[in-house]
């Protein structure tokens, strides 16, 4: 553990380009933004997956403590909002070539600690009558639009098929009677993944702990400090004395002084189609929703959505590493253009559709793939790193570190325990140069997949 120290935090999130899921969310709640000095017996920073994961495990394992949740932005509005919906059950390595990994007990347990997050929020679904719109535990399809994508497909399926996995493997015709689209030439579909509205799930999840819990947005940290046995955060307009906080902020960690040189902060891309015109639907065919993700961790992710915002399709390609945890609009927009090539080749049928919504979301990965979890100064606790699957991951670790935070025991904290820290990254500009090096030479490889 580091010294206690006063910790001014001069970076926020600067998320850029509008997510299209937040914008077509439905959104009845009012935004309380914190404008008093107050105390609590918990503090949780950040609304996203795991902060909320946190909160929500919190107030089960101490229903008549005080619990507090500020996030920098308004809920929906951050990373979790910006995600791909993707709540994916079995390992999903994006450093990979193919996802299929080594069959290995290590990829067996990281299976079993996914679904207990999938469990978690499917609970939490339930209880708070969240639809099927937003939460839809569906599965999904790895889509091959190359013969050597299909290729990935078949040692992905041998893997499953050594695991004990169920799966369907689905051929070009049946890929065209999902998708609409004669791009791919084969799937691979698996059960266990649920599909989220991700703005819409983690608005929902906050607005039902409010009367629990409280939830303050857009009251963003600047400083952090020891009182005595507490921490006094403060934000602009107030502060929050609590004896304990659970860090859920993922990459933005180092801005808190935690983690130095340890963690990577990558950027995805999307966009989201205006809502398709009736003739648009017609023409197109298929299924009115499916999701698919790219025989190749480099290619394209693709999802048809239909309901609250109208049927929409939507893209997520591209990858960069920034260390500075921003990126400028002019690259969103640059990348934006390339999805519209990766739509109309998918879906020309349909001519040019625009792109209503164009958008950023930021990752967090370290280079030997764990998580930054664990008591990082006293009585702080991490549940941050979500290398790139923050629904699942990162819930599972806000389950995980309000359990480390309460001495509530768990064979899944034992495995949280008992992994090894984020490994040191090479120095600047290294990093950088050799992270888009490798990936703009894995998406040249990816090909149609992209």
């Amino acid at each position: 553990m580091t010294k206690p120290k006063i910790r001014k935090i001069k970076k926020q999130p600067n998320d850029t380009g509008i997510s299209g899921w937040y914008k077509i969310a439905e959104n009845g709640s009012k935004c309380q933004k914190l404008e008093e000095n107050i105390t609590s017996d918990w503090l949780v920073i950040g609304a996203g997956f795991a902060g909320l994961a946190a909160a929500r495990r919190l107030h089960q394992l101490r229903p008549n403590d005080r619990i507090t949740l500020l996030e920098a932005r308004h809920v929906g509005e951050g990373p979790a909002g910006r995600n791909s919906g993707f709540m994916i059950d079995l390992p999903h390595d994006l450093s990979s070539d193919n996802y299929s990994g080594e069959g290995s007990e290590k990829d067996n347990l990281q299976t079993e600690l996914n679904r207990e997050a999938i469990r978690f929020a499917a609970q939490a679904a339930e209880d708070y009558g969240i639809s099927s719109e937003v939460f839809d535990p569906c599965g999904k399809i790895n889509g091959a639009a190359t013969e050597k994508g299909a290729s990935h497909n078949l040692d992905y399926a041998k893997l499953l098929e050594q695991s004990g996995e169920s799966y369907e493997m689905l051929d070009a015709q049946a890929m065209r009677e999902v998708t609409g689209s004669d791009y791919y030439l084969d799937g691979l579909f698996t059960p266990g993944t649920v599909m989220i509205q991700p703005a819409a799930f983690v608005r929902a999840v906050a607005d039902n702990l409010r009367p629990h819990i409280g939830i303050y947005e857009n009251s963003p940290v600047i400083k952090l400090s020891r009182q005595s046995s507490d921490w006094l955060v403060e934000t602009p307009s107030g502060s929050v004395s609590a004896p304990k906080i659970i860090l859920a902020v993922n990459g933005h960690a180092q801005s808190f002084g935690y983690f130095p040189g340890r963690l990577m902060h990558v950027f995805t891309y999307a966009s989201m189609t205006r809502a398709l015109s009736s003739d648009e639907v017609r023409v197109l065919g298929g299924q009115s929703k499916w999701s698919l993700t790219p025989a190749d961790p480099m290619g394209a992710t693709i999802r048809r959505i239909c309901g609250t915002g109208g049927d929409r399709i939507i893209t997520r390609t591209r990858f960069t590493y920034d260390p500075s945890m921003e990126v400028s609009q002019s690259r969103v927009e640059a990348v934006g253009k390339t999805q519209i090539d990766a739509f109309q080749r998918r879906f020309p049928m349909i001519g040019t559709v625009p792109m209503e919504y164009v958008w950023a979301g930021r990752l967090c990965l370290s280079f030997n793939g764990v998580s930054a979890f664990g008591e990082v100064e006293e009585n702080i606790f991490s549940a941050c790193a979500q290398n790139g699957l923050g629904a699942a991951k990162g819930t599972f670790s806000g389950m995980m570190a309000a359990e480390l935070a309460t001495g509530t025991h768990s064979v899944y904290l034992d495995h949280m325990l008992a992994q090894d820290p984020p490994s040191r990254l090479p120095p600047e500009p290294f990093a950088w140069l050799g992270a888009n090096a490798v990936m703009r030479w894995r998406e040249w490889r990816a090909g149609k997949e992209a």
